[in-house]
């Protein structure tokens, strides 16, 4: 609910679109680069694995192995809480990084958005 207040309510020029790729260069503000997120498991071992849609993500991976360590330690689920606490971590850490990116994106409008503010009022100053 946050963010569809704060997009359609009380900073509707501000709020980044959810649908789209960020408007900003993703490489502003960083000197030196970025490190680049590489996904470990392919396409090829997610569709052997049968992945589902929702789960393909940077974090597929370690899916693929709670998959198969509950496959092989059935009906005790138990020894795979190791495995799963790593998914959730990779997951949390994903949606982290998520957020990161959305508050980035934020920033750089309120900046811009300033920025131009600035520029109409020296313009009408002169």
């Amino acid at each position: 609910m946050g963010q569809m207040w704060t997009a359609y309510v009380t900073h509707p020029d501000t709020a980044p679109d959810l649908e789209n790729i960020p408007t900003f260069d993703p490489l502003y503000g960083y000197p030196d680069g970025r490190p680049e997120r590489e996904m470990v498991a392919t396409q090829e071992e997610m569709n052997q694995a049968r992945v589902p849609l929702d789960k393909r993500d940077y974090c597929a991976h370690l899916y693929i192995a709670l998959m198969k360590c509950k496959n092989e330690n059935f009906p005790n689920a138990l020894k795979c809480n190791h495995v799963k606490h790593e998914y959730n971590h990779c997951e949390y850490e994903d949606f982290v990084l998520r957020m990161k990116e959305y508050e980035r994106e934020r920033r750089l409008l309120e900046r811009a958005k300033r920025k131009r503010l600035i520029a109409e009022r020296e313009a009408m100053e002169d």
